[in-house]
C-alpha cells in the first residue's frame, strides 16, 4: 500500500508539473499563432515584481485525495479505519490543492510604459527578460486583448 502512495504521489507531481502555464512576453500559445498583431513603441516608466497566482485545475485536489485516502486506509482498523480514510481523503485534497496552485506560481513584472502617442499603459507578464526604467520596448498587442512587452 505504501508503494502504491509513493508512486500515486510521483504521479501527481509530474502531472502538475506539466499543467503549469506560462505567461511568458516570448510564449505563444497555439491559438495565437499566425495572428494579427499591432505593433506600439515605447518607454519603460516603473517596472514593478509581482506574483503571478497558479493554476487551479482541480487535478491537485484529487490526486492529493487519493493518496491521502490511501494514506489513511493503512491507519487502524473498523470504524477507525474509516474515519483515517475521510480524514486522509479531505487532508490531501487540501495538500494537493496547495501543492497545485504553489507549483505553478510564477514571479512577474508590472511594467508601465509610455507609448510614443503619450498614452500610457501596465502590462503584467512572466518575470523572464530584464527590464529597466528608460528602455525603449514594443508593445505587442493582438486580438482578444492579449498584450505583451518585448525589447
Amino acid at each position: 500500500m505504501k508503494r502504491i502512495g509513493l508512486v500515486l504521489f510521483c504521479v501527481v507531481v509530474l502531472l502538475l508539473a506539466g499543467c503549469a502555464s506560462r505567461q511568458s512576453g516570448d510564449i505563444y500559445s497555439r491559438h495565437q499563432v499566425q495572428r494579427q498583431l499591432s505593433v506600439y513603441y515605447g518607454t519603460v516608466l516603473v517596472v514593478d515584481p509581482v506574483m503571478i497566482e497558479g493554476t487551479q485545475t482541480g487535478l491537485g485536489t484529487m490526486a492529493g485525495g487519493v493518496v491521502g485516502g490511501i494514506a489513511g486506509h493503512t491507519v487502524g482498523g473498523g470504524h477507525g479505519q474509516a474515519l483515517a480514510t475521510a480524514v486522509g481523503v479531505i487532508g490531501g485534497a487540501l495538500v494537493g490543492a496547495a501543492m497545485e496552485e504553489g507549483g505553478t506560481r510564477r514571479n512577474g513584472l508590472e511594467i508601465t510604459v509610455e507609448l510614443d502617442s503619450g498614452e500610457v499603459i501596465a502590462v503584467v507578464q512572466e518575470a523572464d527578460d530584464l527590464y529597466a526604467v528608460g528602455d525603449r520596448v514594443r508593445i505587442l498587442r493582438g486580438p482578444g486583448g492579449v498584450t505583451r512587452v518585448r525589447q
